[in-house]
């Protein structure tokens, strides 16, 4: 008898295993406390996780396979993966166990101690999803000081001949189209409505309160959107392309108080689970814009494309190149607390208000949002990254360790001292201003800098550089903002350092 784990992210439809049907094969699915619990989690992503695992266990069993599932109450479940697996190798009389690389580094790790302890063979296999091994980044960039995640996606693109004139030159002339990404949008085309699947979360839901877990957020069948099995999910993409990718790429970075999801594919837990493969939904998007060339413009399809074959790749490289280092790294020396408003969405700053609670309400919030909104006030008030980590891999849906903490305490609080990004993602009001329309209607004036009604932006942001100036003050895409900081007079300087502090130590009164 033959045993094989399924975690809760290897929901993969097409995977070899499956292609026969095997009586001495025994597959197992759990929900378990060890995942609910090792950090608070927003409620939907409980949920979209549990329904997504029965409606694969479901899709298994009516193939044929057999598959020992245990839900959140089951009688047997331990709650603990280990202790689950070898009751069931005891019980069973197992004498082979196998399972497929997990993809955050606790698991794995877990998993190794584990075959190392028992007495039964055992192997592992690939999960037959990313584009990329575990390595093949750090071989990439190997004798190389930075890893630049443009010439990473320059040789995904020729790897895998994506949107590629011959072997050597990007169609369209170009590699990246990200300057024509970053449009305000006002309006003016209208969002189609996306088909509810009206999934039943009600027993879920119970199921995870009658336990006592502790979540966050909220979740209802009404403002629960996620795709919970292969058919949701391949209609998401379908949507997307019918929809959305006609403006996806002008819209990328924009945000708006009346949309939560503007143009973005809502592909991320999908993907994250496996129930899409990352090579089918580019093939997909490509396949649908060369069929209407004429209404959408390359820059929509590559800025899509880049997002999935060139960033998730390499954030995943990323993270099994520095783990487990990079879970403590803090080269800004961030020491604050998050403030209690990002639990509550309790904050007369608009734009962070509309963010958090939305980001409570449905477990989403686009990259943009969270790099330059809540993470972006999370690194100028100098949170430490740890409780910044433990936020984020928290309150989204789609938020699994290997893409989280490369995007929070990489690319968004700087914390890696420049693995991901080459430069902090700061900004002033202004920014935010420029990409939404946030600061219409705040209780703060984006256009003061030092009064009591000025942005907390402002004052937060030249009180950063003004703080981290020892650190940053040599990185040459940072060099014009400190020439700007050394123009500033002593009297405006002091202004800002003072109301900033005062915003630090008192955030929950703003």
């Amino acid at each position: 008898m033959k045993l094989r784990l399924l975690l809760g992210d290897q929901l993969n439809y097409n995977h070899s295993w499956f292609t026969t049907v095997d009586a001495n094969v025994i597959y197992f699915m759990a929900e378990m406390r060890q995942e609910t619990d090792y950090v608070t989690h927003h409620i939907q992503k409980i949920v979209a996780f549990f329904k997504s695992m029965r409606n694969f266990s479901e899709h298994l069993q009516k193939q044929g396979h057999h598959v020992i599932y245990y839900s959140l109450d089951h009688p047997k479940n331990k709650q603990s993966l280990t202790d689950n697996l070898a009751q069931l190798i005891k019980e069973n009389q197992v004498k082979h166990f196998e399972y497929q690389l997990p993809d955050e580094y606790r698991l794995d790790q877990q998993l190794q101690k584990f075959c190392n302890s028992i007495k039964i063979s055992s192997s592992v296999c690939d999960t037959e999803h990313f584009l990329t091994n575990r390595t093949d980044l750090a071989h990439f960039f190997e004798g190389k000081k930075q890893y630049t995640m443009e010439f990473f996606y320059r040789y995904m693109r020729k790897r895998f001949h994506i949107m590629m004139v011959n072997d050597k030159d990007p169609e369209g002339g170009k590699w990246n189209f990200d300057h024509n990404n970053r449009n305000k949008w006002k309006g003016a085309h209208l969002i189609p409505i996306k088909k509810d699947f009206f999934t039943n979360v009600t027993p879920i839901e119970n199921l995870v309160k009658e336990n006592n877990i502790k979540t966050i957020g909220s979740v209802d069948s009404k403002n629960f959107t996620w795709p919970t099995n292969r058919k949701e999910c391949l209609e998401t993409l379908d949507y997307f392309c019918k929809n959305l990718l006609i403006h996806f790429g002008d819209y990328q970075d924009a945000m708006h108080t009346n949309e939560y999801y503007l143009f973005h594919s809502n592909l991320s837990f999908a993907l994250n689970t496996k129930q899409l493969h990352p090579k089918e939904v580019v093939d997909k998007a490509i396949h649908y814009w060369r069929k209407n060339k004429d209404i959408i413009t390359i820059s929509q399809i590559e800025g899509f494309v880049r997002q999935i074959i060139g960033w998730r790749e390499y954030m995943r490289g990323i993270y099994w190149l520095k783990m487990p280092n990079y879970a403590q790294l803090n080269e800004l020396a961030n020491h604050n607390p998050l403030p209690d408003f990002y639990w509550t969405g309790t904050t007369k700053m608009n734009c962070l208000k509309h963010c958090i609670t939305q980001s409570l309400k449905t477990g989403y919030a686009h990259h943009i949002q969270r790099l330059m909104i809540t993470g972006n006030y999370a690194l100028l008030t100098q949170t430490h990254p740890d409780q910044v980590d433990q936020w984020y891999l928290g309150i989204y849906n789609d938020a699994i360790e290997w893409v989280e903490i490369t995007n929070t305490r990489g690319m968004s609080q700087f914390a890696d001292g420049g693995v991901v990004a080459t430069k902090p993602y700061i900004s002033s009001g202004s920014y935010i201003n420029k990409m939404s329309n946030y600061c219409k209607g705040c209780h703060y004036k984006v256009s003061q800098k030092t009064t009591e009604n000025a942005c907390p932006f402002n004052s937060l942001y030249w009180n950063f550089l003004d703080e981290k100036r020892l650190f940053l003050n040599k990185n040459q895409r940072m060099s014009m903002m400190y020439r700007l900081l050394d123009k500033m007079d002593s009297e405006t300087l002091v202004a800002h350092k003072k109301r900033a502090q005062h915003i630090i130590a008192n955030p929950n009164d703003y």
